[in-house]
């Protein structure tokens, strides 16, 4: 693996977020995120806002599920306004943790700092871990 893997680096794109434990409607609560909190939008999919500012069109969202090999991840989808007068949204297809981080320091460095807190807080909670994906 590659030394020096940070935010802002194109190789940190490949990185993922994996949890200890899958959501739940128990501990769902646990991964608030300032004033956020995670809903869930469909069975085993959680989201929550990570980035949204009223005069910006830019917006991220924390998606969490389990994937087919059973273990959770923590991803990031951006939202997007859709129809004509721009009232449906709907989120973007999901990235890798380390490529929606990537996204959002271009956008806003020190958000994606923050999310990048975050996250790295729930590792040292034993609660997950970074991996690196291939591409």
């Amino acid at each position: 693996m590659e030394d020096n893997i940070k935010l802002g680096n194109p190789v940190f794109d490949n990185m993922m977020f994996v949890l200890a434990n899958p959501v739940t409607e128990a501990n769902h609560k646990d991964y608030k995120y300032g004033n956020e909190e995670l809903i869930q939008i469909a069975d085993d999919v959680w989201a929550m806002p990570a980035y949204m500012k009223q005069d910006d069109d830019f917006s991220l969202f924390f998606i969490i599920t389990t994937i087919e090999d059973g273990t959770t991840v923590l991803v990031f989808a951006t939202g997007e306004q859709d129809g004509e007068k721009g009232t449906d949204f709907s989120l973007s297809v999901p990235m890798t943790t380390g490529a929606g981080l990537n996204l959002l320091q271009a956008h806003d460095e020190e958000q994606a700092q923050s999310l990048l807190h975050f996250i790295n807080q729930i590792s040292k909670a034993a609660e997950g871990d970074w991996r690196m994906v291939e591409e």
